[in-house]
């Protein structure tokens, strides 16, 4: 009886062990992911049609990084609010953008989006309206309420740079 005892305790302590040792089951959020990604970017869009600099720095976590042609890199909300109010400060601008890819990782904490963006803004230096498009890759980061933030947000002009300065001669 007692040997019986021993191989029941044995047993059960084994399959114990066993599952304590599984990975923990976590659900399937991808999609769901992916989709809260794309309804994030549409609402950006939105804000930037709006021209609201409180909403677009919403958008970014604390540590953010924006890089954008033409301009450093802002590093933090606070760079950014200043880099933006600039750019929302002048009537010609507008801005969208459009991703072509989202990729969220298995881990389900990170995500990238891939697209393109159009932009018209006033050139500063000859008070000229100008366009641009290009491309551009934002790196999300999952908080801990569920929703998605910028952690690096990159874009890159497919146009070419105008004619360089005339030389001055003294």
């Amino acid at each position: 009886m007692k040997r019986r005892l021993l191989a029941v305790a044995t047993i059960l302590l084994a399959l114990g062990m066993a599952a304590c040792n599984q990975a923990p089951q976590t659900s399937d959020t991808h999609d769901a992911d992916v989709q809260a990604i794309k309804d994030n970017e549409a609402q950006w869009n939105k804000d930037w049609q709006a021209k609201d600099v409180e909403k677009l720095v919403a958008h970014y976590t604390d540590d953010a990084v924006l890089m954008a042609p033409g301009m450093s890199p802002l590093t933090g909300k606070d760079a950014i609010r200043t880099g933006l109010q600039g750019m929302v400060n002048d009537n010609a601008l507008s801005l969208t953008f459009a991703a072509d890819r989202v990729d969220v990782a298995k881990s389900g904490d990170i995500a990238y989006t891939q697209g393109s963006y159009t932009m018209s803004m006033t050139d500063p230096a000859t008070k000229k309206p100008v366009s641009d498009k290009g491309s551009y890759v934002t790196v999300y980061k999952k908080q801990a309420d569920g929703s998605w933030k910028a952690v690096s947000d990159i874009a890159s002009s497919a146009t070419p740079p105008g004619p360089a300065p005339a030389a001055t001669t003294m």
